[in-house]
């Protein structure tokens, strides 16, 4: 077993940054394999996350409603998956454009910041409530490994689209 100073760290933070956030190559090889990998495993089922990931979203973090005074926030409305599979989608690009994140995020981190005024710390809310759906659905499929890459991943992917704000 591997001395205990050598375990990934999960502690679960809040910060919008990430030291590596800011390098070209943020992940390594096996990083980049392990987030496909996961991927490939809710294949077909990726809206249905991002709704799961939204009505938790909405239910622990019931402030986020502010930005969207026109939703049904019923679990499975039509609103709650729309912006699911938006949401999802832009997460699929930012994966197939890892080594691109500032420019791919671009656009949406302009539209939050400067159009919807949205809190940057929702980012990193949601990226938690994500990685719950994930795990809920793979189930030990989402090792600690698994969860220490995606919750690297999805910090960058905040502090990306919280760049606007400074």
């Amino acid at each position: 077993a591997p001395a205990p100073s050598s375990l990934p760290s999960l502690t679960l933070s809040l910060s919008l940054s990430h030291p590596r956030c800011r390098r070209t190559a943020m992940l390594t090889v096996d990083e980049r394999r392990l987030l496909k990998a996961t991927w490939d495993k809710v294949s077909g089922i990726q809206e249905e996350i991002g709704a799961e990931a939204l009505t938790r979203l909405f239910a622990v973090y019931p402030t986020c409603k502010t930005y969207f005074p026109h939703f049904d926030f019923s679990p499975g409305s039509a609103h709650i998956r729309g912006h699911g599979k938006k949401v999802m989608k832009a997460l699929e690009d930012a994966l197939k454009n890892a080594d691109h994140l500032h420019e791919n995020l671009a656009e949406l981190s302009n539209l939050h910041a400067y159009n919807l005024r949205v809190d940057p710390v929702n980012f990193r809310l949601l990226s938690l409530c994500i990685q719950v759906a994930l795990a809920t659905h793979l189930r030990a499929e989402f090792t600690a490994q698994t969860f220490a890459v995606w919750d690297k991943f999805m910090a960058c992917v905040a502090a990306v689209l919280a760049e606007k704000y400074r």
